[in-house]
């Protein structure tokens, strides 16, 4: 199932950014994604070598707003160390 379907976007946030000054890059993906799919994923989209895929799995939350109980929902995450020499624009690409 690596395809472009895996990788929802990218996440661009503050920690985000300064993990991009050391080569990490941030992206959502699906829920059931494994983190060889991610990492043929995005060297297929990206056409960069992937030295290194971590993923994450932020569960979901309730929220309260008054009254009313709602469910913020979680959602998975991979950080990509690209390999030395590699270089990746999230914000143009």
């Amino acid at each position: 199932m690596a395809d472009k379907t895996l990788i929802l976007k990218p996440m661009i946030t503050e920690k985000a950014t300064a993990l991009s000054q050391l080569n990490q890059y941030v992206f959502l993906v699906a829920k059931n994604a494994t983190v060889p799919e991610v990492k043929k994923a995005i060297e297929l989209i990206y056409k960069v070598k992937v030295a290194k895929v971590r993923s994450i799995n932020i569960p979901s939350k309730t929220k309260r707003i008054g009254r009313t109980i709602g469910v913020k929902s979680g959602y998975r995450k991979a950080i990509v160390t690209l390999k030395k020499g590699e270089k990746l624009d999230v914000l143009t690409a």
